[in-house]
C-alpha cells in the first residue's frame, strides 16, 4: 500500500473540513450609547450619538435623537450644542482657551446622563504636505508632518475626498413627468456632477519611540486605480488631529478591533477604554473617547494628466436599449413607458427612422437605468466652493 504525502493529506484535510459557521450571538436587547467626536478649538464641533446593534441586525445606525449635549469647561463656562439632524449635534467655532479643560455632558431623552472626564485642547501642528504615489493598482495618499518641540507624538487623521464624475451617457432628453418627452436644454444636463465621501477607518500614528517628531509618508488612503474618483479630478482634504497617549490608545485598540480582524494570525479583540461615564448607571458601557483639539488640515488636487491611464469602471451595469414610437414588433418598449416620474427609465438620444412621426419629433429613443443616465443620483450638477 503506497503512503500519501504528508503534504497531500493536509491539503485534503483542508479541503474537506470546511463547514459554514453559523455563531451563537448573545441576543441581549441591551443597546450601549455610541458618542463620537472631537470637541474643536478652532472649527465647527459636531457630535454624533448612536446606539449598538447587535451583528445579525440590518439596520446600519440608531440615531440617538432629542438628546441635550452640553460643552463644559473647568472655569464653570457651557456652550449647549443643537440637533442639526437625526442624532447630530453642533455648534459653531468657540475659539477655546488652552489653559482651560474641557468635557461633555450628555443627557438621553430617557433621562439618563453621561459625562465625560476633563481633557486638555491639544493643537496638532502644521501639515507639511499631502502628496500621493501612482502606482500600478492605484494611488497611494501620504502626508508627512512633524512637531520641532518634539510634544505631538500620537496623530490622528481623517479626510474628505470629492470628485467630478459622469454619468455613463449623455442625455440629449428629458420627460416632462406629464405626456411627452423634450429636448433637454444645457442648463440641466445629468452628465457631469461631483461627489463627496468622507473617510471612516482609523488612521493613527505615534513617534513616540523616535528620537525626532517626524512623520514620513504616514498612508491616508488608497484610491484604487478603477475607481471614477481619478477619471477626471479628484481632491482630498486631511484634517490632522495631536492626540494624548490615553486617546491614541483608545483608538488604537479600536483599530486592532475593526480594521485588523479577519485571519487567524490578527490579534483577539479586546475592550476600548472610554472616557466618558453613565451618572445614572456607572455599570454601563459607554462607547466612545474624547479629545480636544486645534486640527491643521492641508488639500490637494490630482488631475487625471498627472496619473498613468488606469481603466476606470462605471460602478454599475448599462446598457443601452431602443424605445419605440409605434412598437414594430413585441417586446420593444413604447416610448410612453420613458414619460411617467416613477419609470425606472431615462431617454438619452432620440432617433428618426421610419415611418417619420406626423408631429416631427423622433419616432424612438434610446434609454437606459436612471443610474445610468443621471448623474445627481449620486452627486450635485454644481462644485462645491473650493473646486479649482
Amino acid at each position: 500500500m503506497k503512503k500519501i504525502p504528508a503534504i497531500v493529506c493536509l491539503a485534503l484535510l483542508i479541503s474537506t473540513c470546511k463547514k459554514p459557521f453559523a455563531p451563537v450571538l448573545n441576543q441581549s436587547d441591551k443597546r450601549y450609547l455610541v458618542i463620537e467626536g472631537i470637541i474643536s478649538g478652532n472649527d465647527s464641533t459636531f457630535i454624533k450619538l448612536s446606539r449598538t446593534k447587535k451583528v445579525d441586525t440590518s439596520q446600519t445606525i440608531f440615531a440617538e435623537t432629542s438628546a441635550q449635549v452640553i460643552i463644559e469647561n473647568n472655569a464653570g463656562a457651557n456652550f449647549p450644542l443643537t440637533e442639526i439632524r437625526n442624532g447630530t449635534y453642533a455648534i459653531g467655532v468657540l475659539n477655546l482657551d488652552a489653559s482651560h479643560q474641557y468635557r461633555l455632558r450628555v443627557k438621553t431623552s430617557d433621562g439618563k446622563e453621561y459625562l465625560s472626564d476633563l481633557v486638555p485642547l491639544k493643537s496638532a501642528p502644521a501639515i507639511d504636505s499631502v502628496g500621493f504615489i501612482a502606482q500600478s493598482t492605484g494611488v497611494k495618499i501620504y502626508v508627512n508632518t512633524h512637531d520641532d518641540a518634539n510634544a505631538t507624538r500620537y496623530y490622528r487623521w481623517d479626510f474628505t475626498e470629492t470628485w467630478q464624475f459622469h454619468s455613463k451617457y449623455i442625455s440629449g432628453y428629458y420627460s416632462n413627468g406629464i405626456d411627452s418627452i423634450k429636448a433637454r436644454p444645457v442648463a440641466q444636463q445629468v452628465y457631469t456632477c461631483f461627489a463627496t465621501d468622507t473617510s471612516s477607518s482609523v488612521i493613527i500614528a505615534s513617534t513616540h519611540k523616535l528620537t525626532k517628531d517626524i512623520v514620513n509618508q504616514a498612508p491616508i488612503t488608497v484610491v484604487p486605480g478603477t475607481s471614477e474618483k481619478i477619471e477626471t479630478k479628484y481632491t482630498i482634504l486631511v484634517k490632522q488631529y495631536a492626540l494624548t497617549s490615553d486617546a491614541y490608545e483608545f483608538w488604537s485598540v479600536l483599530q486592532r478591533n475593526t480594521q485588523n480582524l479577519g485571519s487567524i494570525f490578527d490579534v483577539l479583540p479586546s475592550e476600548t477604554q472610554s472616557n466618558f461615564h453613565c451618572l445614572s448607571d456607572p455599570n454601563e458601557l459607554v462607547v466612545g473617547y474624547l479629545s480636544v483639539g486645534n486640527a491643521s488640515t492641508k488639500r490637494i488636487f490630482i488631475t487625471a494628466n498627472q496619473l498613468p491611464q488606469y481603466k476606470t469602471q462605471y460602478p454599475y451595469d448599462c446598457e443601452l436599449d431602443t424605445a419605440f414610437l409605434n412598437p414594430p414588433h413585441a417586446g420593444t418598449l413604447p416610448i410612453g413607458d420613458l414619460v411617467p416620474p416613477n419609470s425606472p427609465y431615462m431617454p438619452v438620444n432620440g432617433l428618426y427612422l421610419l415611418p417619420a412621426n406626423p408631429f416631427g419629433g423622433p419616432t424612438a429613443y434610446t434609454y437606459s437605468t436612471k443610474l445610468c443616465v443621471d448623474c445627481t443620483l449620486r452627486g450635485k450638477r454644481t462644485p462645491p466652493s473650493y473646486w479649482r
